[in-house]
Order: C-alpha cells, then structure tokens, then sequence
C-alpha cells in the first residue's frame, strides 16, 4: 500500500509555524526563494552574546512540505549556532537526496519522509534551514 504524500503529521506541522511574523530590531535578517516552486522564506534573528539564535520570526509562503520543514526549523532554532545549523542544513539535504538514510541531528524531520521521492519538492523544504543560516551569517557580519 502506498504510504500518503501529506500525512496527517505533515498537515499538523504546516499548521503549527512557530515564530510567525516579524522581529523587532534583528541582528540578522534573509530572504530565501525556490525558483522552481517560488515558495519564499524570510528570517530575522537575534543573536545571543555566544552568537546563538536567542529570538527568531519568519515568514513562509510556501506549500505543505515547506511549511512543515519551516515549523521544525523553527520549533529547534534558538539555541543553535552557526554550525549547528549548517550541519544541520547538509544533512537534511543529504537525506533528500538519498545520499543518508536518516535526517540527521535535526529532530522531527523523519515526519517529511514521504516527500524525499519529490525532487521537485525538496527546495521548498531546504528554504527555512537556508534562509536561517544566511540570516545568522548576516547578523555575524555587522
């Protein structure tokens, strides 16, 4: 039997978008858009003194598996830093690609297994990860 392509977890996670809207005064700030779906993801952070996400907002318009991946990223991105994030990010995308056989060190992101057979869709759900590692990497260059 073939497994549902929109779960039931990944409908609540779309659903579920923490830190939607926007950051008063961010440290950092960056836009980032598929431009094979035009999904588009901004995000503004705020840096603590060790320059880890201590407040973060975003923005998402994007489809189901987008706003799924956006609410995992933002359920786990304060109190990561710079690296985490970016190991983070190439794992996720390594799994996508079926070059790993789990996600890696972000959690939840098992729940976005149906959509790794998706090509098509795989940008969209990287949009978050990159968009929030650009916006760390904006807000160390000030």
């Amino acid at each position: 039997m073939n497994q549902p392509l929109y779960t039931v977890d990944i409908l609540r996670l779309a659903a579920s978008i923490p830190h939607l809207g926007e950051l008063a005064d961010p440290d950092g700030w960056s836009e980032a858009r598929s431009p094979t779906c035009g999904s588009t993801v901004a995000v503004a952070v705020k840096l603590d003194e060790s320059g880890r996400v201590a407040a973060l907002g975003q923005q998402v318009q994007a489809c189901a598996f987008g706003q799924a991946s956006a609410a995992l990223m933002g359920a786990h991105a304060v109190g990561r830093a710079a690296t985490e994030i970016e190991r983070g990010l190439g794992e996720f995308a390594a799994w996508l690609d079926g070059a790993r056989d789990n996600p890696g060190v972000w959690p939840g992101l098992e729940a976005l297994a149906p959509a790794r057979s998706r090509t098509a869709r795989h940008g969209a759900m990287l949009l978050s990860f990159r968009a929030l590692l650009a916006a760390v990497k904006d807000a160390q260059g000030r």
